[in-house]
């Protein structure tokens, strides 16, 4: 495959994920809208939100085991066809029903895009995984950030209705689409390899695998629950929840642009360990923080999520590469799968604190509830970082002959 080839593949996968995670920007931006509109408390609107993380799940682990035998270019046609019909279903949404159908097609059509475009990337380019998975998912959180500034511009400066911010979906996922359908797909990294259908699904039951499965369920509601919650609950700090969500998410861009020289100094297993470290360390700052204060703390939490997501799929791609199209897209839907949980949780735990602090008199029920959710959510990577620290004591002999070998 030619290297031109290869990039617009790799251009129309980043468009792809663009419009993914311009959807999460969109409903971070409207939960408020939708509550007032539909009448919905915050853990309603979780059980809305949540279909977006469970279609792309269910997505991912079907697309997964289907990525090497329809293909590639295939998940991608359902990609469009599922984020084309969420849209539709969303503008013509008439109660949270329709909003939770529409919901779950946006996020079916999400998971058909991280089961295609991940595998894809690795096949690009075998040699560079995790810097180049890196490159790759800057454009979730790039994508975010446009979503995000679109969203402030539609909503709070332009008072728009929302139906017309909902309907900007349809660009992204038009060019995507246009750019898919004409170009040819190479086979996945495991066929080409010669690995066999069953030595990809028993390498995805090797220990090692399944901690980090259990870990991916981890490192994804931290990042991703607190994104999808951060305007609510920052509703009561004195600033705005949805510039915040911005920063957070520009910075993380910018972060994953530059991932190699920080993958070729730390390894992927000691980027997890800081990451979690600085996740930590920016929940609990986010949970004290108000006014312009809570951007130094956003920044610190952007520091730390800034590798997740795609250093734990390097991590599998390099050191489990066997587990093949299958192993990624079960990361992804476990991932995806724990955001689905942590959303109405998050939800219900802050309509809890706000309870409490209503009936124990505070004057700031929102400020409280939101702080002691950030607090409860920084429980997550507190445990992963023990986690990762073992799994670098127990592999350190392997990093090393790995260290000699590429040195």
């Amino acid at each position: 495959m030619s290297a031109i080839h290869s990039k617009q593949l790799f251009l129309a996968s980043r468009i792809a994920l663009i419009a993914t995670a311009m959807t999460f920007a969109f409903r971070a931006s409207l939960e408020g809208i939708w509550g007032d509109a539909f009448s919905l408390s915050k853990e309603q609107i979780g059980w809305i939100f949540a279909p977006a993380f469970y279609g792309f799940t269910l997505a991912m682990i079907f697309g997964g085991p289907l990525c090497d035998v329809i293909g590639m270019k295939r998940l991608l046609i359902l990609a469009f066809i599922g984020h084309v019909a969420g849209v539709i279903v969303y503008l013509t949404a008439k109660d949270a029903t329709m909003l939770f159908v529409g919901t779950l097609c946006i996020g079916i059509g999400n998971g058909m895009v991280e089961a295609a475009c991940n595998p894809l990337t690795v096949t690009l380019f075998p040699d560079n995984k995790t810097t180049m998975l890196n490159r790759f998912h800057v454009w979730f959180p790039g994508g975010i950030t446009i979503g995000g500034l679109i969203s402030y511009l539609f909503l709070e400066q332009l008072h728009l209705d929302w139906h017309i911010l909902i309907a900007t979906l349809f660009i992204p996922i038009a060019i995507y689409g246009f750019m898919f359908f004409k170009l040819q797909f190479p086979q996945t990294e495991r066929v080409t390899k010669g690995v066999s259908t069953g030595k990809m699904f028993s390498s995805c039951l090797s220990p090692l695998f399944i901690i980090m499965i259990a870990c991916m369920f981890m490192t994804a509601a931290t990042e991703l629950g607190t994104n999808t919650w951060i305007v609510g609950l920052l509703q009561g700090a004195g600033v705005s929840g949805i510039l915040i969500l911005v920063f957070i998410n520009g910075l993380m861009a910018l972060g994953r642009s530059f991932a190699g020289p920080v993958v070729h100094r730390l390894n992927p297993n000691g980027m997890l360990i800081l990451s979690a470290l600085l996740a930590c360390i920016g929940l609990f700052l986010l949970s004290r923080a108000t006014g312009y204060a809570a951007f130094g703390a956003a920044f610190v939490f952007a520091a730390g999520i800034c590798f997740f997501w795609p250093t734990m799929l390097g991590f599998v791609s390099e050191y489990l590469p066997n587990t093949g199209a299958l192993g990624l897209s079960l990361m992804g839907g476990a991932g995806m799968f724990s955001t689905s949980l942590i959303i109405p949780m998050m939800g219900k735990w802050y309509d809890d604190f706000k309870a409490a602090a209503v009936t124990a008199g505070s004057a700031t029920p929102d400020a409280d509830a939101g702080s002691n959710t950030f607090v409860k959510v920084a429980i997550m990577p507190a445990i992963l970082v023990v986690v990762f620290i073992i799994i670098y004591v127990a592999r350190r002999n392997e990093y090393k002959k790995q260290s000699v070998q590429h040195a």
